[in-house]
């Protein structure tokens, strides 16, 4: 099964590629998270997680949610992590993860995709959007035949700052960032209930017909980047900038 983890779509669009090349059927886990449920595995069955990279690491919540599946006999797991540029050293903490749980660890394959982080970074205009998708293509592709072929990622050695970016760095940058204190919206709100309705943990309720966030923000950039009418702003660091979501 492919259980995929997507605020902005480029998770989603890595994971249903592999499910069309694979032949397996894919899984929300932002529906499963939305819906409080837990997930729970078949006989021996194989994963493949596909997720997006929060500080060169899985986010926490998608940790979480692997860490309550209900399984079922003997299970195995490929990774496959999209990124704005590289996934740090996130590899020694999944096969910590898969080794805590008795999942056996296949491997993780990082994918660059177009940069999606608003609260941080300038995101692309459609065009350039467009091309680097096309250019992450052949990397799915090739990460999905290894999965078809039961065969294993290529191993890639961390460097010493990858192994900061995944350890300090990624433990400050949660209580540093990962809040929705900065989330603010305009008066051009329609008060369509998209940001409310596509948030994976309902931290987005409605009053008045405008959005209200409370304090259990994973920044997934989910109510930001589906805006149909670009009324939530992130602080100044949004202002005047695209938005993001997978052409595809």
């Amino acid at each position: 099964m492919i259980l995929y983890f997507s605020g902005t779509g480029n998770s989603r669009y890595a994971a249903k590629r592999i499910s069309r090349i694979i032949n397996e059927d894919t899984v929300s886990i932002n529906e499963y998270l939305k819906q409080e449920k837990v997930y729970s595995a078949q006989k021996n069955e194989r994963f493949v997680f596909v997720t997006p990279t929060y500080a060169w690491r899985i986010p926490r919540v998608v940790e979480n949610f692997i860490c309550n599946i209900r399984q079922n006999g003997s299970h195995e797991a490929y990774f496959v992590m999209t990124c704005g540029g590289e996934t740090g050293n996130a590899e020694k903490y999944l096969k910590e993860l898969c080794g805590k749980l008795n999942i056996k660890y296949l491997g993780l394959c990082s994918v660059v995709m177009p940069e999606n982080y608003i609260a941080m970074f300038d995101v692309p205009d459609k065009e350039t959007a467009a091309k680097e998708v096309a250019k992450a293509e052949p990397v799915i592709d090739k990460a999905a035949k290894v999965i078809a072929d039961g065969g294993q990622f290529e191993k890639v050695t961390p460097t010493l700052l990858d192994k900061i970016y995944s350890g300090f760095i990624n433990q400050i940058f949660y209580p540093a960032m990962v809040h929705a204190k900065k989330f603010r919206v305009k008066d051009t709100c329609i008060s369509c209930g998209a940001c409310e309705k596509l948030c994976p943990l309902n931290n987005i309720s409605l009053k008045d017909g405008k959005p209200v966030w409370d304090d259990n923000c994973t920044h997934c950039m989910a109510c930001i980047s589906h805006c149909p009418v670009s009324a939530i702003e992130y602080g100044k660091k949004s202002v005047n900038q695209p938005r993001y979501t997978c052409p595809k």
